[in-house]
């Protein structure tokens, strides 16, 4: 028998006997002997090769995926890619990119990172790495990106074409180290007011989420708006650290309750970052696990307001079981409980279910009027300070609910956006005026106040939409036209600065933001 599917098997035995009561390791035992023997038989006697690293693997994902929507196994390539976000850095050459008409265009290089230091450029068309064509033969995102990744050390020999240089020109990239960053945006967004957004609960969230607050307080914060939209979590310790830093030392941050193991308190260690003013957190449906943890303990310990739409509802704790081959498991143990003693876990029938929670809450109207809404007595839970009334039955409700906007929103606008007409003159539009533009807008705050989309431009996106088969209304463009404005001016601030200057220029129309603006007054 092949010794790697012999170790992992062995080794998923350890695993059940570990962590089951010592009642039940002679049940378990009779049963793994029962699965091994069957990987043994198959593999000596089938009428037909059997892949038996195939075979075993289907086993265990067969196992696993009765037990709950998020225990999961994944192969050691699957593992990797799955840990990349949440340990903070990759190995690469440090550029963000799009792909326009099957060509990679450079969107930004990482500050300090190894192309900035070659010379690589925003605008730059990189068409080949390592004297292989990436562009033009239809290469799928996820293997240019492969190519584009090595180890630390390594060279990447690019073929880039870029404008006023009529042959192609060849940079030498030496990978490295590349950061990947959690703070998508720290801003002031009046005098008085700073707001923070992160995309995950990684290794170097808490830092960065520090580093963020003290840059905004030198620029006189006095209130924070954590802005966890769309935040799908991450590491429980980073949330439990992130929250030390609003909440007074030995606050119950969260809790956790399982079978078979050992329940856990995560109480603030009183940090210094933000203990005294206003917060607001902004949650909306695809806010998830360690997003839920701060928003619960803020909420639940009456340190602030959570406004937006019900969170996704996932509170399972997950313990990565390594296995041999680099493969892991990841098995639910445990679930989460906020302050108040609400489960945030929502309620789970059947994966099939579970997968249509969301659009079901769009038919029943959630997402459009709180009235929509519906909690039986029995799910009322009480804040531990002033005494207000939360629910539980899986997910945060917000203390004050912002419907979805669909006031701007056409079909019109829908079909540019989906057919990627929108990124497509955007990119055209920056292309052909990034060096003016640098000039006449030498600063953030000069381009957000100046800046407007000419009649030419937008002519140009009707165009360009038209050849992608967007066929034109008027009625719905005149209803869609600012928006559409607003969304190609913030892309053209994240092309000309950072992501921090896209989140400031849309944030116009975030009803979310505006509704914090309004408590915070």
């Amino acid at each position: 028998m092949n010794k790697k599917i012999f170790f992992a098997l062995f080794a998923l035995f350890a695993l059940c006997v570990s962590i089951l009561p010592s009642k039940a390791q002679k049940e378990v035992d009779e049963q793994m002997r029962k699965l091994i023997i069957s990987a043994i038989t198959i593999n000596d006697h089938y009428v037909d090769t059997v892949n038996l690293e195939k075979l075993v693997e289907n086993a265990i994902r067969g196992m696993i995926e009765k037990l709950d929507p998020h225990s999961a196994y994944s192969t050691p390539e699957e593992t990797k890619k799955l840990n990349e976000p949440l340990q903070g850095s990759f190995d690469g050459i440090g550029i963000q990119f799009n792909i326009l008409d099957d060509t990679l265009l450079v969107v930004q290089t990482v500050t300090g990172g190894p192309s900035e230091k070659a010379g690589v450029m925003a605008g730059d068309r990189i068409i080949s790495v390592n004297d292989t064509a990436i562009a033009g033969v239809k290469m799928p995102q996820e293997e240019i990106v492969k190519r584009l990744r090595g180890p630390r050390g390594t060279k990447a020999h690019l073929g880039i074409l870029r404008d006023g240089i009529d042959e192609t020109i060849f940079i030498d990239v030496v990978r490295d180290k590349i950061p990947l960053n959690s703070v998508d945006a720290s801003f002031m967004v009046n005098e008085e007011t700073g707001l923070i957004r992160f995309s995950n609960f990684a290794a170097t969230t808490h830092k960065e989420v520090v580093e963020a607050i003290e840059k905004l307080k030198g620029m006189g914060m006095k209130n924070l708006i954590i802005d966890v939209t769309q935040n799908g979590g991450g590491y429980l310790q980073a949330a439990a650290e992130i929250a030390s830093e609003f909440l007074p030392q030995g606050d119950m941050i969260v809790y956790t309750k399982g079978r078979a193991y050992p329940s856990q308190n995560f109480k603030s260690r009183g940090g210094n970052a933000f203990q005294e003013g206003k917060i607001i957190v902004l949650v909306d449906e695809y806010s998830a696990s360690a997003a839920e943890i701060l928003a619960g303990a803020i909420q639940d310990q009456d340190r602030g307001f959570v406004v937006g739409r019900r969170t996704f509802g996932k509170g399972l704790v997950q313990r990565p079981i390594d296995l041999p081959d680099g493969s892991m498991i990841r098995l639910t143990v445990a679930r989460y409980y906020t302050p108040a003693g609400r489960c945030i876990q929502k309620p789970y029938e059947s994966i099939e279910k579970y997968n249509a929670d969301l659009i079901e809450r769009y038919n029943r109207g959630e997402m459009m009027s709180a009235d929509s809404i519906h909690f039986p007595d029995s799910l009322k839970c009480s804040t531990l300070k002033k005494g207000r009334t939360v629910y539980g039955g899986g997910g945060i409700m917000p203390d004050y609910f912002v419907p979805v906007d669909t006031t701007l929103f056409t079909k019109y606008h829908s079909q540019l956006s989906n057919k990627g007409v929108l990124l497509k003159v955007h990119f055209q539009l920056i292309d052909a005026h990034r060096d003016e533009w640098a000039k006449k807008y030498p600063d953030y705050a000069t381009f957000n106040r100046k800046f407007e989309l000419s009649d030419k431009m937008m002519k140009q996106l009707i165009a360009e939409g038209e050849k992608d088969g967007v066929k034109f209304d008027e009625e719905q463009y005149k209803k869609s036209e600012s928006l559409i404005k607003l969304q190609l001016k913030a892309l053209i601030a994240r092309d000309l600065w950072d992501m921090n200057e896209y989140y400031h220029t849309i944030n116009v129309v975030n009803e979310s933001v505006n509704k914090a603006l309004e408590l915070l007054e």
